[in-house]
């Protein structure tokens, strides 16, 4: 995984901030928006630094949320109005990337 500057713990987080209520972005489309390598940079950032974001708008590629705050997650995107079929969030409905510079 490569070393993680400043500058990409700053992209993701801004990122992750512009993540609209009741929307989500995966990993890989963090990574894309932001420029980085691997979608795991983005996720071991997300890690390391969002208790301040809206973290729960992160989600797997595979629309399921990480197994280990599942419960959290899915109940947080409930709240906005984003709901799971069999735990998963429906990407092709409530994905969001934005708009290129």
């Amino acid at each position: 995984m490569g070393r993680i500057t400043d500058r990409d713990v700053e992209a993701v987080r801004a990122c992750v901030a512009s993540i609209p209520p009741g929307r989500v972005m995966t990993y890989g489309d963090i990574a894309a928006v932001v420029g980085l390598a691997s979608p795991r940079i983005a996720a071991a950032i997300m890690r390391a630094d969002s208790a301040d974001l809206p973290w729960h708008r992160v989600i797997l590629a595979s629309g399921r949320p990480a197994p280990h705050i599942a419960t959290r997650q899915l109940a947080a995107l409930r709240a906005e109005g984003v709901l799971a079929d069999d735990g998963r969030i429906p990407l092709r409905r409530v994905r969001w990337l934005p708009e290129p510079p």
